[in-house]
């Protein structure tokens, strides 16, 4: 079958994060990658700045380069338009290919806002389409979904979480993330470290029936540091740092009492000096498991499997377990940056190669852009309610 022609939206060797360099490219020119796809074309914010990246990335002459989304949508050899820019420029980049019938994948936020996200959208289901929100394929997240299916421990009771945005300072942001305090951007703690990290918990407990919340500014003054990490200047954040959130759980996947508690504590920058960044318990009837990482609550981009760690406490025994769990052998030659992202392509590939079918089973699901819509509405009612408390 002919490979599926990928332009790549945000691959620059100037890039603010690099994520496109780090956790596409990698899959995208390797072996297993090629099976499957094809690097045909790069969208920049200029065409000099695709042809320079095309360049240092070591990309064939064939690969096409441009400067606007309009003609990027013109070219009927792109198959799947995926784009890794700020958040706020999602939506202008990707809607010209969305109207023009090309698959599309979007790093997550889908957009700066959920009213953003929900007029792309309008209500309709875009099967052909990704949205990173990769952490719900990683095979941590699919280990604790065994266990609770299992019956292991029970009828889930309640769950907690507390987590850190340890890969923040505490009263900073680099240069590149500077936009991180302007909440009008969409990318932020809160949207990225949070929204990912609540998405797994949603994707193995379900989603919320009800929830209150409480969020804070404890540093509005933010220094924003160069890159050789000296003080370049200060900026007002508007961006809460501090989140509080609980609320009672709808049914789910697993077996959920119906009055089942979750309670969620977020802050930004690290955690007690020495303690773990991510902690996360879910309480059943006959046992409790216990997921817990130094590296923070990022389980979509630093899932390693000797530092993030599952174990489960039998009540009836009184013994503790280590439940082990891995990455698939071929996805161990990527960085654990790329791996999650990797088994996305994976999943939309072979969707795309049995023809597309309207029906996929539930190991072989990937989340799509309508998906994306109930997380921003859900990080929208958050923030709402952030604001009648101010």
């Amino acid at each position: 079958m002919a490979p599926i022609r990928v332009a790549l939206i945000g691959l620059s060797a100037s890039a603010k994060t690099g994520w496109a360099a780090r956790s596409h490219l990698p899959y995208l020119v390797s072996a297993q990658g090629k099976q499957h796809y094809e690097v045909v074309a790069l969208l920049n914010s200029s065409e000099e700045a695709a042809k320079r990246a095309q360049e240092q990335f070591d990309l064939p002459s064939s690969v096409r380069t441009y400067g606007d989304p309009q003609l990027l949508a013109e070219d009927a050899s792109i198959d799947l338009v995926v784009c890794n820019t700020r958040p706020d420029f999602h939506i202008d980049t990707i809607e010209p290919s969305i109207r023009a019938g090309k698959g599309i994948f979007c790093e997550w936020p889908l957009a700066e806002n959920y009213t953003r996200a929900a007029a792309l959208t309008d209500n309709k289901l875009f099967e052909n389409s990704i949205i990173g929100l990769q952490g719900r394929v990683v095979p941590l997240t699919q280990t604790v979904q065994e266990v609770l299916t299992s019956g292991r421990i029970g009828k889930v009771l309640s769950s907690t979480v507390q987590a850190y945005g340890n890969l923040s300072r505490r009263n900073g942001f680099s240069e590149s993330l500077a936009y991180f305090g302007d909440r009008k951007v969409g990318g932020n703690p809160i949207t990225i470290a949070y929204g990912h990290m609540i998405d797994l918990v949603h994707t193995v407990l379900g989603e919320w029936a009800s929830f209150e919340s409480r969020m804070q500014i404890q540093s509005p003054e933010m220094t924003i540091v160069d890159r050789n990490e000296s003080p370049n200047r200060s900026i007002t954040s508007d961006v809460p740092d501090f989140l509080s959130i609980h609320g009672r759980l709808a049914k789910g996947r697993c077996d959920i009492a119906d009055d089942a508690s979750l309670a969620i504590s977020y802050r930004s920058g690290p955690p007690f000096k020495d303690t773990p960044a991510f902690v996360w318990n879910i309480y059943g009837e006959k046992g409790e498991i216990l997921v817990m990482s130094p590296d923070g609550p990022y389980v979509q981009a630093m899932a390693h499997t000797d530092r993030l760690t599952i174990q489960l406490h039998d009540h009836q025994t009184d013994e503790v377990s280590e439940i082990p769990w891995h990455w698939q052998s071929w996805q161990e030659q990527y960085e654990v940056a790329a791996r999650g992202v990797a088994e996305l392509y994976e999943r939309y590939a072979k969707w795309v190669e049995a023809g597309k079918p309207s029906v996929v089973s539930g190991d072989a699901q990937w989340p799509r852009l309508h998906d994306a819509v109930l997380r921003h509405q859900e990080l929208d009612d958050l923030f709402a309610q952030f604001d009648a408390q101010r």
